[in-house]
């Protein structure tokens, strides 16, 4: 196991949290998921590069790329539904 913290764009509070652990919780060969609101970082386990490919990609269709992916109107959006998603788990 390789473990990497990732800077991500749109965290904005514990249900933004509480969306991208149950989401890459979901992806095999992705464990221990912490995520920092405060810094705006993730922090994963993984097992090999697609697993990180695949964090990775989840992370952006789901509204968090990584500091420095293109951040437009949409993928702001989608941070929003996300966040009120995990606000309701």
């Amino acid at each position: 196991m390789k473990t990497i913290s990732l800077q991500i764009q749109n965290v904005k509070c514990n249900g933004c949290a509480t969306t991208i652990t149950n989401k890459l919780s979901e992806l095999i060969n992705v464990s221990n998921v912490v995520v920092d609101v405060e810094n705006g970082s993730v922090t994963f386990d993984y097992t090999d590069e697609l697993a990180l490919f695949s964090a990775k990609e989840t992370l952006k269709l789901n509204g968090y790329p990584q500091v420095g992916e293109a951040n437009p109107f949409g993928t702001k959006a989608k941070s929003f539904v996300s966040c009120a998603i995990g606000r309701m788990s």
